[in-house]
């Protein structure tokens, strides 16, 4: 226990860590031989969650962890600072899609608002059209609106909401005239695959399929379909146009998940696929007309997975599309789907030396490319037959986010702008020229000290240098005492982005560092930097996190004793093998709905969804690299890890939350330094997604509070 724990308190918290240990989970060992080698999982039972006997473990877990939490001297007083920095931030504006006819939607969360509620604005004036709250306080769970589509016209708009962070989404049509929904809710339409028909009165989704209790749970999003239902009709009324079992011809796998993408000024409609994952799917098109033909839609085949394209925009007779085949930094092409041979496509945009062409808007001035750089995200214009583009003067150094003009109304675009140190501001580029649409009124936080930002390259153990982002306050000393924080992802190709983030200057000025890495497995570099990071050179992305965290005690910015770490989902194999393979240079670490079990993951029914991204135990080739990037297979007994804690939304769709039971069960059993392993589970929360703003700032001063205690630096 820190030496600045007054007796009585100190005896207290040691009681509770005391008591979480006393009983530790049964171990029933479930030896598994894979490929050859014995694979052992002493807590294999924990995957049935709804066993009255693992229910009451992680419930029991659950409340311990508050009740040492909320013992830790200072966090009522810090969870007070972070509320209050969280409510100065004002009003919070995301997914804002711009409409023909001056219409601008988004979701906003007022200040001092829990949740953020879908608005519409138009000629500077806001309208409520979908609050959330209203079903939260009918039903006492916190509820979320997933992703909205307003049709072409603003008649309505199509949303899906769910409820305690389930991101089990139904499928709502608001008619925005009446200020109602209209036709019934449909269920299972999980992913934001909805379209609007050019007519503004005909709408397609992706429907999961109904499953029975006895059907495995891996079968969730296998053979989906895409929908086509009028509005206001008959659930029994839609038909389905697209899914592997519709279209038995175009050779679709069964995690084919379809979407079909329309534009009010084209004849055509494109069907994108993906595995909820891999970006790179097939690509088929045909005319809007052939739906109401009857019968099967004649789709062609435009492209393939191998194709490597993973986002398209419909304009007219032309498809764009953005690709990393012949191109690891990405390209955008564009196809006449009068003659729909992709060999036929032409070249659009693509990066400058050294940087990655992230996403594109189109636009009737050109395509608007957003242009990696590190943490930064640039825009560059590119017109007709100017594949190289021009680099648009931004505001201030930062990331900045298209919005969406999915119907190519406007001759101008609209962006958000922030930065490490900059709030969120949005601006209109006309030409080369941006100004404030005064959509926000960045305030400043009160009390914040002054932050400075380094960029810094890290030798990894292979010579690779890896980008690591500091933010700290200005006048920082480099003594080995600062508090400091490393955050790491490494999959999927995402990156780290410069952007404000109020409450963490709730770590910063109690003289905290964050650190961010882009390790292996991120974009920063492109697909070949993804691809080091990925199934069989999946360890680069932790030994990369361990090379920054040894970098940031050789440079004395922070010491073992001071040293924590941080990753979240897929993040959680960047923390959890940093700390199983180098726990003496942690002082304590947040495992937040983490992937912690690698080798049972596809046994779950999003795990599935993943092997196009890990890999899968059944492949003798991927195997050996999937157990070693499981947390929980790689915990060693007899060994003092650090302070660990556990966090996770009992209603985690994305990652089961059996993950972080079994590995904080195996950390508890195996642990001898006597720091505590914590198992903070929220009942009414999932993966993070739809959870409050209350949730939010709650777990942000949990974790802030459970570092800082196990760093000593936690007063009252």
């Amino acid at each position: 226990m820190s030496s600045i724990l007054r007796a009585p308190l100190a005896a207290a918290l040691l009681a509770l860590l005391t008591s979480a240990h006393a009983a530790p989970a049964p171990v029933r060992d479930t030896p598994e031989t894979i490929h050859g080698v014995t694979v052992h999982d002493p807590y294999r039972y924990f995957e049935n969650v709804k066993d009255p006997e693992v229910l009451k473990w992680m419930r029991d877990q659950g409340a311990q962890a508050r009740q040492v939490l909320d013992a830790i001297p200072g966090r009522d007083a810090l969870g007070k600072r972070v509320a209050q920095l969280s409510e100065a931030s004002g009003d919070s504006y995301t997914n804002i899609v711009r409409m023909p006819g001056d219409r601008l939607y988004s979701l906003k969360r007022a200040r001092g608002e829990r949740q953020a509620k879908l608005v519409v604005r138009q000629g500077g004036k806001e309208r409520l059209l979908v609050d959330p709250e209203v079903e939260a306080r009918r039903t006492g769970v916190p509820h979320a609106i997933n992703y909205f589509r307003p049709s072409w016209d603003g008649a309505y708009v199509a949303y899906g909401m769910s409820a305690g962070g389930s991101e089990d989404a139904s499928l709502y049509i608001h008619d925005v005239k009446a200020g109602k929904a209209v036709g019934q809710p449909i269920p299972r339409v999980r992913e934001a695959n909805v379209s609007w028909l050019p007519d503004s009165r005909s709408f397609t989704y992706n429907q999961l399929r109904a499953l029975d209790p006895e059907t495995p749970e891996t079968e969730a999003y296998q053979d989906s379909n895409v929908m086509w239902q009028r509005v206001g009709a008959p659930a029994a009324q839609a038909r389905a146009v697209f899914g592997p079992t519709v279209n038995k011809q175009l050779g679709l796998v069964r995690l084919d998940v379809g979407a079909i993408v329309f534009e009010p000024g084209s004849r055509w409609m494109v069907v994108r696929t993906t595995d909820t994952t891999a970006p790179e799917g097939s690509l088929f098109v045909a005319q809007v007309s052939d739906l109401a033909k009857g019968g099967d839609v004649p789709w062609k085949r435009i492209a393939s997975p191998s194709d490597a394209i993973v986002d398209i925009e419909l304009a007219g007779d032309q498809l764009y599309f953005q690709t990393h085949k012949d191109a690891p930094l990405f390209k955008v092409m564009k196809l006449d789907l009068r003659q729909p041979q992709l060999a036929r496509a032409v070249e659009v945009a693509r990066p400058p030396a050294g940087a990655v062409l992230e996403g594109f808007n189109v636009g009737r001035a050109g395509v608007l490319g957003s242009v990696r750089e590190g943490t930064a995200i640039g825009l560059r214009l590119y017109t007709a037959g100017d594949t190289a583009g021009r680099a648009v003067p931004l505001p201030f150094h930062g990331a900045a986010g298209v919005h969406a003009d999915p119907a190519h109304a406007y001759d101008d675009w609209l962006y958000t702008l922030t930065g490490w140190t900059e709030p969120a501001r949005d601006f209109r580029l006309h030409g080369m020229k941006s100004t404030d649409t005064g959509l926000r009124q960045p305030k400043k936080v009160p009390g914040a000290p002054e932050i400075v930002v380094t960029e810094v390259q890290v030798r990894s153990h292979d010579g690779v240098e890896v980008p690591l982002t500091l933010v700290h306050k200005k006048g920082l000393k480099r003594d080995g005492s600062n508090p400091t924080l490393l955050f790491g992802y490494g999959a999927y190709g995402f990156s780290f982005t410069a952007a404000y983030r109020p409450t963490s200057i709730a770590w910063l000025e109690r003289g905290g560092i964050l650190a961010y890495a882009n390790v292996r497995g991120s974009g920063v570099h492109g697909e070949p930097w993804h691809l080091a990071g990925f199934k069989q050179t999946k360890r680069n992305t932790w030994k990369d996190g361990i090379a920054c965290a040894q970098w940031l005690v050789a440079q004395r910015y922070a010491s073992p004793a001071t040293m924590g770490a941080l990753g979240g989902s897929a993040g959680g194999i960047f923390v959890g093998r940093m700390v199983t393979e180098a726990p003496q240079l942690f002082a304590a670490a947040i495992f937040e709905v983490g992937v912690m079990d690698a080798v049972r993951a596809e046994e779950s029914a999003n795990g599935v969804t993943n092997i196009s991204e890990f890999g899968s135990w059944r492949n003798p080739q991927e195997f050996p690299a999937l157990l070693e990037m499981s947390t929980y297979h790689q915990v060693k007994d007899g060994t003092p890890y650090p302070a660990v804690m556990l966090v996770h939304g009992v209603n985690d769709p994305r990652v089961d939350v059996w993950h972080s039971a079994k590995a904080a069960a195996r950390l508890q059993a195996a642990t001898t330094s006597g720091k505590p392993i914590l198992l903070r589970l929220d009942e009414q929360a999932g993966h993070g997604m739809g959870s409050t703003r209350t949730q939010r700032d709650a777990l942000t001063a949990d974790v802030y509070a459970f570092l800082l205690w196990q760093m000593g630096k936690m007063k009252r």
